[in-house]
């Protein structure tokens, strides 16, 4: 068994971040990722309308840290982590392997939630993966295909978070600029009273009109109470229920830890919150371990939002600790530099920090665009990115739709049945439970 200085688990934002930190002072690391690529999350609504394409926001991660000599990347997917003996246990094409460590820092992300309902998983398409993106790429290509007046030209969005504001404008806009203004039904539903509830006021009431502008119908205050095959059940605040026949419903509304939060949990007595991340210490450590550190999606730490930002500043925090930058027990501050979220060319909002007012409209959505160009990893990458938005937002063009067409294996399905003749299709989604949060400015 081979052993090294740290370990961090995830290539996300935060393991990312950690890597880069302890590389500025020659600390030996060993980065486990499950993919072998650093997925940039913020733009996978982007693959799924077809404004750009996977390879560019999915680099692999050895490449984005070829140049830190003193980190050494593995594709692995870790099983068990014994702190006494500080060994972690991980899969690989070629078998099971160990290696053993000083210090631990886990970044694994987080999953979808479905409130209890883990069924509905096969009945919506979900955007946590590189996969979800593509998968609903097809369906939606397939959407516009189908005959105008068919269920399969109906889209549901659950969940009016930035995810589910993002993916409803710019099908709206895939609607109005590549397919010359094509009939598609859009529902963006939501369980509280507002879009963007997060930002709440101005740009959420900005938010609401841009988006039925865009022909977007919005409905809030109404909960999914089932999803079968062809129907989705849901019940307003007033208890009344209806059903809504949808060819693609999108969920949108929610997180929780992925399964290795509970293998850290059982590892270190780290106690967990209902929707299973780690309640983990001020300093970023876990239980009653100094040489375990948990940042990102998968903990909960005084009500942070589990997005980019937090996950970045956690990652240089623990990484500044194990290199002595930091005393040992240093608290974890989060600096808020505001949030973002794109609507469609040329809408979006931003909040800044220190109670600035709020941004909108043309202003705002360059300052999107700005922001998430920097921050996406490879400058190779950031040139491509940018001339697909050339042809997608100044242009018609959709470079993402030149990927294969069919429908790839293990992606979801929702049978679509036909109304009845003179049926009306009743409006209207929502969700139970907490919306996924405001898009962090992915800066730190």
């Amino acid at each position: 068994m081979r052993s090294t200085h740290v370990v961090v688990i995830g290539s996300g934002f935060g393991g990312l971040a950690a890597a880069k930190q302890l590389a500025k002072s020659d600390i030996e690391t060993t980065l486990i990722s499950a993919n072998g690529t650093h997925l940039f999350q913020p733009l996978l609504y982007q693959v799924a309308t077809g404004v750009t394409v996977g390879e560019r926001i999915a680099p692999p991660i050895a490449e984005v840290l070829r140049r830190r000599r003193t980190v050494d990347v593995v594709t692995g997917y870790v099983t068990e982590v014994d702190a006494e003996r500080k060994v972690v246990t991980y899969a690989t094409a070629d078998g099971i392997e160990q290696i053993g460590y000083t210090y631990l820092i886990v970044a694994a992300g987080a999953a979808q939630a479905y409130f209890g309902h883990d069924e509905w998983a096969d009945r919506t398409f979900a955007l946590k993966t590189l996969e979800d993106a593509e998968n609903l790429r097809t369906r939606l290509r397939a959407a516009f295909d189908a005959p105008a007046e068919s269920p399969a030209r109906t889209v549901v969005v659950v969940g009016a978070g930035a995810t589910g504001v993002e993916v409803a404008g710019q099908v709206a806009e895939l609607a109005r600029r590549f397919h010359d203004d094509a009939e598609i039904r859009i529902h963006l539903v939501e369980g509280a009273d507002d879009v963007l509830p997060f930002y709440g006021g101005t740009l959420s009431g900005y938010t609401l009109a841009a988006l039925e502008k865009a022909g977007v119908t919005v409905h809030t205050g109404t909960f999914v109470t089932a999803i079968e095959d062809d129907v989705v059940t849901v019940k307003d605040k007033a208890g009344v229920e209806r059903e809504i026949a949808a060819g693609t419903v999108v969920w949108s509304a929610g997180v929780k830890a992925t399964p290795l939060a509970g293998v850290i949990a059982e590892a270190t007595g780290c106690e967990t919150d209902r929707n299973g991340r780690l309640l983990i210490n001020r300093d970023l450590t876990v239980g009653g371990r100094a040489d375990v550190f948990a940042l990102g999606d998968m903990t909960n730490l005084n009500g942070l939002p589990g997005q980019s930002p937090v996950a970045m500043q956690q990652g240089r925090h623990a990484a500044d600790i194990i290199r002595g930058k930091a005393g040992p027990g240093t608290h974890f501050r989060y600096l808020d530099k505001g949030s973002m979220a794109m609507i469609d060319t040329p809408h979006a909002v931003i909040q800044p920090p220190l109670g600035l007012p709020g941004l909108t409209g043309i202003v705002a959505w360059a300052g999107w665009l700005a922001v998430h160009l920097y921050y996406l990893a490879g400058m190779g990458n950031r040139v491509a990115v940018l001339r697909d938005w050339l042809r997608a937002f100044v242009g018609a063009a959709r470079p993402g739709f030149a990927a294969t067409a069919a429908l790839p294996d293990g992606a979801p399905t929702v049978t679509v049945g036909a109304p009845e003749a003179g049926e009306e299709l009743p409006g209207g989604l929502g969700v139970a439970g907490t919306p996924d949060g405001p898009r962090q400015v992915p800066v730190a």
